[in-house]
């Protein structure tokens, strides 16, 4: 979408934004514990966060080419970073296979107030209104687009930080991660400790997982002896 307008490119255009795929190339970069994104060998990593360029990547994502050749990068860069990534279908098309996923939300209203602040923290003066319809109106692009459409992955985790402030946020991201990395560590003894029994089975798991608390262990196997 950014280099759609860098090159005066209608992101609608179809034909001319293939034209221009061979001549993008993305790389991601940790730097000071932060993640930097180049176009080209340019550092956006804030550009990107600009609300035209915003829609101009909704704008473009619907062809597929466009996505077809995303694809590769993103699945390239995971494959050689350990990645958080986030986008519109990264759970159900870009990685499917992610260990976690969440599908993380709030309502228009509340990504619409959050956006507003932050461009005004950054000068800019753009109604809530006008930035709300924005929000409203890549929603429904992008879920009734034909390729790749926003949507929740099944094995996705579903987190509704509507009404949450920041570090609630991260808190409920946080417990629902742990969760489901609790899960992925226990699933392989699952069975086992069906066979073991419940004081063997106790022991097997805190070998494995020597950090786990009481309260979870016991959950744990209440869970794997009412199997």
């Amino acid at each position: 979408g950014l280099y759609a307008l860098q090159k005066g490119v209608p992101p609608k255009d179809g034909e001319a934004v293939q034209a221009l795929l061979g001549e993008i190339d993305i790389r991601l970069s940790y730097e000071g514990g932060t993640q930097h994104i180049y176009l080209n060998g340019k550092d956006v990593t804030q550009a990107v966060r600009a609300e035209e360029v915003g829609m101009a990547a909704s704008g473009v994502s619907a062809f597929l080419p466009v996505r077809d050749h995303l694809l590769g990068l993103q699945r390239g860069m995971a494959q050689t970073n350990d990645v958080v990534m986030d986008g519109r279908d990264v759970g159900t098309a870009i990685l499917p296979d992610a260990q976690v996923k969440i599908f993380l939300t709030a309502s228009s209203a509340e990504r619409a107030q959050r956006r507003w602040k932050e461009l005004c923290a950054k000068g800019e003066t753009v109604p809530y209104a006008t930035v709300l319809a924005d929000v409203e109106k890549r929603d429904w692009d992008d879920s009734h687009r034909a390729v790749r459409p926003l949507k929740q992955a099944q094995d996705a985790i579903l987190v509704d930080t509507t009404g949450l402030s920041l570090e609630e946020s991260y808190a409920a991201l946080a417990r629902a991660v742990r969760a489901k990395v609790l899960q992925l560590h226990t699933q392989p003894f699952i069975e086992s400790c069906r066979i073991l029994g419940y004081s063997r089975a106790h022991i097997a798991v805190r070998h494995i997982l020597p950090n786990l608390s009481d309260v979870l262990l016991s959950r744990f196997l209440l869970g794997v002896n009412s199997c």
